[in-house]
């Protein structure tokens, strides 16, 4: 693989080895897995059964604890699949700028960290319910507020790990820009659409009526369509050697 003078960016030039798009295969197939993971996570349990009431939702948990260790294990594989795809876009991003392909590596990474804390946080949830004999000191609407709250934290996780998210994802788009393995629109539109997710998450966290003002599904959908797409194209049409890479 020929690379550029060290005096420029890293860009590859036009042929791409089997073993980046062996890799490119399998990101776009956990791009696609990943978000089919968390629509069945949260269309099943999350958006079912956790409600605004603490005693209702505490109910619910225990009315159907097999579905909310179903949750947990949907959390678990989310994490193994974004690892996967960490490592795949890595290798696949390695050859254009090793440097910021470690650093979308890095941020992917603390993001799926979150979701092991929100996998942590259900199990305590769970507990709080349970029948452990030294919970019986709090009384039982107390231990449905701090079961609520476990849960609650969950989403305070999620939204900490989303400028993360972004972040690598915005990484990524300007590489595949920069290299061209995949048309300049869609890439340009993962950009646009990963900055945006950014920019949301950190008015959130800094000013938490931004989500009033901006309805909190807008700030990842964007994304979430581009990863989609980048998933399909990377699946079926895989890298794009370009002769021509841009070095500006």
């Amino acid at each position: 693989m020929k690379i550029m003078n060290s005096e420029k960016p890293e860009i590859v030039t036009g042929v791409i080895g089997q073993t980046q798009q062996n890799a490119a295969k399998v990101a776009g197939f956990t791009l696609i897995f990943a978000i089919a993971i968390v629509v069945i996570s949260n269309y099943s349990v999350t958006f079912r059964f956790i409600v605004p009431d603490a005693a209702e939702t505490a109910q619910n948990l225990m009315a159907h604890k097999a579905s909310f260790r179903f949750n947990v294990f949907c959390n678990l594989i989310y994490l193994i699949t974004l690892i996967i795809m960490t490592t795949s876009f890595y290798v696949v991003l390695r050859p254009v700028n090793k440097n910021f392909a470690l650093a979308a590596a890095f941020a992917r990474f603390v993001y799926a960290l979150m979701w092991s804390l929100m996998a942590i946080n259900i199990f305590s949830a769970m507990r709080l319910l349970g029948d452990t004999g030294f919970l019986e000191v709090f009384e039982k609407g107390q231990l449905q507020a701090l079961s609520k709250l476990h849960l609650n934290n969950s989403w305070d996780a999620y939204y900490v790990g989303l400028p993360f998210w972004g972040l690598a994802s915005t990484v990524i788009s300007y590489l595949l820009f920069k290299s061209r393995y995949i048309p300049k629109a869609l890439a340009i539109f993962g950009i646009i659409s990963s900055a945006w997710c950014v920019l949301c998450a950190f008015a959130y966290i800094i000013f938490p009526g931004y989500g009033e003002i901006v309805h909190l599904g807008l700030f990842d959908v964007p994304l979430t369509i581009f990863e989609v797409t980048l998933g399909f194209w990377l699946l079926i049409k895989g890298l794009q050697a370009h002769p021509n890479p841009i070095n500006k």
